[in-house]
């Protein structure tokens, strides 16, 4: 009986990293569920993973903690499947002007969207002996101005670039690509009123739904002809 491949999600446990792994899991891959802070919530992602038919393993792990992505790759060795997707989902967004911002919510960002990223793709890279596909999950802010959000911003343009960078590095055998969502789904970080304003704006008027991102992991992966590319999904908010 073939084993089936693996795929890492991170930050999967709710949101789009739950979409995420929820469609790698239709398609046929297991997966290695990461989350941080949300436990209850990472179990019941599992639960709704292993009905697919699938095997689920959560991991909790502090990304922005070196040796804790070391540990996090242990427990995806304990598959004994092969690697071939890896989706770096998991991102902080801290709010603060940059007149005053302090350094601790500088460096959440950037350690958690930028240089987790970068050694969760050495990682994956060791392992992907067969080849494999790795996409970051940017967002249509890394081509803004979001002054509002400053380290956020400058971390996904950083990502996009990285993407680049491991994508000539990692060829010919492993893909590096990236997706770049407009709105998708509300947080905390707006007002319903804020929110409101924004999807008005947007030349197609609405949000996406998760299955219009995550119908663009599909395409990353199954299309073998393309690496070092950030596919941006933001139904026109690029356009504003």
């Amino acid at each position: 009986m073939t084993t089936p491949p693996l795929a890492l999600v991170t930050g999967a446990a709710r949101r789009l990293g739950k979409a995420f792994a929820l469609k790698l899991a239709h398609m046929g891959y297991s997966i290695a569920l990461h989350y941080r802070g949300s436990v209850t919530e990472a179990e019941k992602t599992a639960e709704e993973i292993r009905a697919i038919g699938v095997d689920c393993l959560p991991i909790r792990a502090d990304l922005t903690v070196p040796d804790k992505i070391e540990f996090l790759f242990s427990l995806v060795d304990e598959f004994h499947a092969p690697l071939q997707v890896v989706v770096n989902s998991a991102a902080a967004m801290p709010v603060g002007d940059p007149r005053s911002l302090e350094i601790h919510d500088w460096d959440a960002a950037l350690d958690l969207n930028l240089r987790a990223p970068f050694l969760i793709a050495q990682e994956a890279a060791k392992r992907m002996t067969r080849g494999g596909v790795i996409v970051n999950i940017s967002d249509v802010g890394a081509q803004k101005a979001w002054s509002r959000y400053p380290s956020y911003t400058v971390s996904k343009s950083g990502l996009e670039s990285l993407t680049k960078i491991l994508a000539r590095a990692f060829a010919p055998d492993i893909r590096v690509n990236a997706i770049a969502p407009g709105l998708v789904l509300s947080s905390d970080v707006v007002t319903p009123e804020q929110w409101e304003r924004l999807v008005k704006k947007l030349p197609l008027e609405r949000a996406a739904t998760p299955e219009e991102i995550t119908s663009t992991l599909e395409f990353l992966i199954k299309n073998e002809y393309i690496t070092g590319q950030t596919i941006v999904v933001d139904g026109g908010y690029s356009l504003i």
